[in-house]
């Protein structure tokens, strides 16, 4: 076998990354060599390969759906938003700068289509299918000219395209008909047809539609994919976080003893890897939130500061909502507050930037003995080590070097009483140190609660994978979706007037 396709979307957040997830683990339960690719990914929610590479975070999600190890290669260009109108360009795990979208559209992005069809090239000659992400819709015809993601890629290495709709936004007949007709002849050959995401109710109610949908396009549905509460998978952006939607959507699971531990996410700007809460609402009886307001502190047994994008004016939100305030009234109580790499640097003495904000010297919250100056150089880590007595691994992705002046090691940065912080994403991740992490901010929160003895996050990951999985596998035409990776798009395929402007 030897092939590919291109998962593209009506809209943004249609189910994209689910489906290309769950198409990448069915693949690999059959036996099939694959890998994930997603030309260019717009995300603050990003991730370290073992080679040192920042890539998106969903495409090293569907990397472990298809039981393969993330690469940069799967993730050229990724782009992380700094502004509504600026990014900064990651290009093959290394930032290269900040552009405007302007700048960007205007003819930096279709330059790099050489890069991305040559990452391609060389994924579709070590694995037997290449499952490719878009991003959007390939129906923005102000950017088609330019476009290195959806139909851009599937006309370089005519691939056939299966659109993805959220039936639960509704619309989404118009959205398949209207995607289609708005395409180039060229293009349109290419769209072999539909993916019906997120459905409520009876089949049969819908399948009239379908057939009236065939006869409009000449294009079938390969499947009517169910809604499923809590199959969260590593958000591109967004405040849903993957296992938090599961908490969110149903009853969590009771706790071991007798009190639940309630952990509250301060929603800053530029929120980045937000994904590090996962495993602790993953852990029974710990409910997870997220907040903006400082009255929301009250009940929280922990408030985590997390990642950002924009370190300074997340300092900024936190004092113009009087939430810096609630966290220093915290810190004098004794009540645990974990930082988490801007959170960690906004929690220090001083912040010294002429790199990501240009603000310069910036006085900050005086929690930890902590003085941050940023460095042009990003670090990109994958570091290993032990804390409160536990073997723990992370990732590290800042432009901030800390330099800590005092306090208790922990990790790469300190404790001083019930106030943490450090730079590694992911380490709430290792079972052993996250429970024993909990212990203490039990203990200092004065509840009774103890973690679960058993709970792992791996093996919870791998759980909803497979769910992920099971939906294409039981609710899509694998046969006919394996015919379309192997061969190509159907020739004769009719094209929908109008077509795309010229």
């Amino acid at each position: 076998m030897s092939g590919g396709l291109l998962v593209a979307g009506t809209t943004s957040d249609a189910g994209k990354s689910v489906v290309t997830a769950g198409i990448c683990r069915w693949l690999s339960r059959k036996g099939v060599s694959v890998a994930p690719f997603k030309a260019q990914n717009m995300s603050l929610n990003s991730f370290v390969t073992r080679e040192g590479a920042e890539i998106g975070r969903a495409q090293a999600m569907q990397a472990q759906a298809a039981r393969v190890e993330p690469s940069a290669l799967m993730n050229p260009v990724l782009l992380k938003p700094g502004s509504d109108r600026s990014s900064q360009v990651v290009l093959m795990g290394r930032p290269v700068g900040e552009m405007s979208a302007r700048g960007y559209h205007g003819g930096r992005q279709e330059a790099l289509l050489d890069t991305v069809v040559g990452c391609l090239e060389e994924l579709r000659g070590t694995y037997d299918a290449v499952i490719c992400e878009g991003a959007g819709s390939p129906a923005e015809i102000n950017l088609r000219r330019t476009d290195i993601v959806n139909m851009g890629i599937a006309r370089a290495a005519r691939f056939p395209v299966v659109v993805v709709g959220d039936i639960d936004r509704g619309g989404v007949f118009a959205s398949f008909f209207g995607t289609v007709a708005l395409l180039s002849p060229a293009d349109q050959e290419l769209v072999a047809g539909f993916l019906v995401n997120k459905f409520r109710g009876d089949v049969s109610l819908l399948e009239p539609g379908l057939d009236m949908l065939r006869d409009l396009t000449g294009r079938r549905t390969f499947g009517v994919l169910p809604f499923r509460h809590g199959l969260g998978i590593d958000e591109e952006d967004g405040l849903r976080v993957s296992l938090r939607g599961a908490v969110r959507e149903s009853v969590v699971a009771a706790p071991v003893d007798e009190d639940v531990l309630r952990v509250a996410v301060c929603a800053v700007p530029l929120m980045s890897n937000f994904t590090d809460v996962d495993a602790l609402a993953a852990e029974p009886g710990v409910v997870v939130r997220f907040v903006d307001r400082a009255e929301e502190f009250v009940d929280a047994d922990l408030v985590v500061v997390p990642g950002t994008r924009g370190t300074v004016r997340a300092l900024e939100w936190l004092r113009e909502r009087g939430l810096a305030g609630a966290l220093a009234r915290r810190a004098a109580e004794g009540r645990p507050i974990l930082g988490i790499c801007g959170g960690f640097q906004v929690l220090g003495e001083r912040i010294e930037d002429d790199v990501e904000s240009r603000a310069g010297t910036v006085d900050g919250l005086g929690l930890l003995p902590v003085r941050v100056t940023f460095q042009r150089e990003k670090t990109l880590a994958r570091p290993v080590g032990e804390a409160l007595g536990e073997y723990v691994e992370g990732y590290e992705i800042h432009h901030g070097v800390a330099e800590v002046l005092g306090g208790e090691p922990f990790l790469d940065g300190c404790r001083v009483g019930a106030v943490w912080g450090t730079h590694w994403h992911g380490s709430l991740e290792s079972d052993a140190f996250r429970r024993r992490f909990l212990t203490e901010v039990a203990r200092a929160a004065s509840r009774r609660f103890v973690p679960a003895p058993d709970t792992s996050f791996a093996a919870l990951r791998e759980e909803q994978l497979d769910l992920l999985g099971d939906l294409i596998e039981e609710h899509a035409d694998t046969d006919a979706l394996l015919r379309l990776i192997e061969t190509g798009a159907p020739s004769g395929l009719p094209f929908i007037a109008p077509g795309a402007p010229s």
